[in-house]
């Protein structure tokens, strides 16, 4: 696949999940008040609308120019590496997609929309769905870059 495809795929997939973060955290600011919540699947997997003013897990509660400089930081990285990218940058085009998607909420409401709730971990959204995943893929694609 040449560059400039692989590229714009990844341009495509940051906007899709992006989309789909920002339409999520609407959805749930416009129907839900704070703490409101019901189940999808009782007992496994419920929407509870959460303000989270810190980092992962809610530490770091206000640090928010912290986080709008660190976000920053990585849109930075993941958008070069992006654009320098030999292969499908999907690993850093999900990590970009989870970086500007809570930075567009800190930046708007001073806060991140979290809804996700599994009872068993801390709540979360979309984009911090997408910043794990992509995280993750690039830790096990080095993994295996440094294994061969």
């Amino acid at each position: 696949m040449p560059a400039r495809s692989r590229h714009l795929l990844a341009w495509v997939q940051v906007a899709g999940f992006l989309v789909l973060d920002q339409l999520t955290k609407w959805l749930i600011r416009g129907h839900f008040s704070l703490g409101e919540g019901f189940p999808l699947i009782n007992g496994i997997i419920h929407i509870t609308y959460v303000q989270n003013t810190g980092a992962a897990f809610g530490i770091l509660k206000g640090g928010q120019p912290l986080f709008i400089f660190f976000s920053s930081l990585v849109i930075v990285w993941m958008t070069w590496e992006i654009l320098h990218s030999e292969s499908f940058p999907w690993p850093s085009a999900l990590i970009l997609t989870g970086a500007l998607g809570n930075l567009i909420d800190r930046l708007r409401f001073g806060y991140v929309v979290d809804f996700l709730d599994l009872r068993v971990w801390p709540v979360f959204n979309v984009a911090d769905s997408a910043l794990t995943i992509g995280v993750i893929a690039l830790l096990w694609q080095s993994w295996r870059s440094a294994r061969n």
